[in-house]
């Protein structure tokens, strides 16, 4: 088994704890080894000792060499949380969201050097429900990609696998997430502002200002029209904070305020965080 290598968790950044796929992995006592990046003599000579028959690429955020992918005899498959040729990249749940799909799944490709391009083993699809956040989605589209890979090994082994090649025209990309990416800015329509809302749910958070201080924002759904300005908080209870936006307003049930621990809208209300008549961003 190949992972990235595992990084300091927590404030300490000294403390290093491995993925829970390399602590399954130990305990299953399955080899593992852990470049820096899956390139050079030394780590393909210590690949190619394992003698695999098959490669299976999931979330690997590197690109894979050419002389890597075709060392197993039967070749290596990438799980793409996608439909692809649709949103090839690293961000095709979040960019499902934000485009604002009503439907996405997942595609078993035969990997190829050009990123995500390879031909297609098999497709699953699978609807976005209107409030899931890219979190929510992760987690079925994980379960759904587990299935598919099963069938499509089996497929495979079987000598029954139709691989079809991906039409390169029809192909759109969703790049590495960054902080400026995840800025909310309260001037655009409700809709696109509940959708980065959710894409960016858990990580990396959606993010404005408040009294100069960042804040995430968690959890959002659109509510109609509002004469009030961009960024203004018209109302909170218990179902969250509503916030006007450029065209409409977003209903934002959870926060996260600088140096705090997530909470409801409600809850940061009672904390005196945030008053009704505010403005954010």
């Amino acid at each position: 088994m190949v992972t990235q290598p595992d990084k300091p968790h927590g404030r300490s950044r000294s403390k290093v704890v491995p993925s829970p796929v390399k602590a399954i992995a130990i305990e299953e006592g399955i080899p593992v080894l852990q470049p820096e990046k899956p390139r050079g003599d030394e780590f393909i000579a210590a690949l190619r000792e394992l003698e695999p028959d098959i490669s299976i690429v999931v979330a690997y955020g590197h690109l894979i060499p050419k002389a890597v992918l075709d060392l197993p005899p039967s070749g290596s498959f990438n799980v793409h949380a996608s439909l692809l040729p649709k949103l090839r990249g690293a961000a095709p749940i979040q960019g499902a969201i934000l485009g604002g799909f009503h439907e996405t799944g997942v595609t078993i490709m035969r990997m190829a050097p050009a990123l995500d391009a390879g031909p297609i083993v098999l497709q699953a699809a699978t609807p976005i429900a209107e409030d899931e956040t890219a979190g929510e989605l992760q987690l079925r589209l994980s379960e759904l990609g587990a299935l598919a890979l099963i069938e499509a090994m089996t497929l495979i082994s079987l000598g029954r696998a139709h691989e079809e090649p991906q039409d390169d025209a029809r192909a759109t990309y969703a790049g590495k997430i960054d902080r400026d990416s995840a800025r909310i800015d309260w001037r655009q329509p409700a809709s696109i502002i509940s959708r980065a809302i959710r894409a960016y749910d858990p990580k990396p958070g959606a993010h404005t200002l408040h009294r100069g201080q960042p804040l995430k924002l968690f959890g959002a759904r659109v509510l109609p029209h509002t004469n009030h300005a961009p960024g203004k908080i018209v109302e909170i209870d218990d179902t969250g904070m509503i916030v006007a936006c450029g065209e409409g307003a977003a209903r934002v049930t959870h926060v996260q305020p600088s140096g705090k621990q997530r909470m409801t809208a409600r809850d940061w209300e009672r904390g005196r965080g945030i008053r009704v008549g505010e403005k954010i961003g």
